[in-house]
């Protein structure tokens, strides 16, 4: 059985279990990409963490990010800018 995590939601929905490898990989994308560019909006940051993992990377990277960027705002790795529009994240 594959290695999987479980999830969180910002707004305590429930969440989903992914595999752990891919959650990395997503989570150390989005991280660096922040770390580089302090605050982006989501689409941003969404097309960066793609190139970042091109052809290195097996599903949805849009569904992956999206998954993985809520988990780090409920564990408080994250947040998002209140008030933006269109919707800016940057860590915390």
């Amino acid at each position: 059985m594959k290695d999987t995590i479980r999830t969180l939601h910002p707004e305590k929905k429930q969440g989903v279990n992914i595999s752990r490898e891919k959650y990395e990989i997503i989570r150390q994308a989005i991280l660096s990409t922040l770390r580089s560019q302090k605050e982006m909006t989501f689409m941003k940051l969404s097309h960066a963490v793609e190139k970042e993992v091109n052809g290195n990377f097996e599903g949805s990277v849009m569904w992956y990010v999206t998954t993985v960027k809520l988990d780090l705002e409920a564990r408080g790795e994250i947040k998002r800018v209140r008030h933006s529009r269109p919707q800016l994240v940057k860590l915390v």
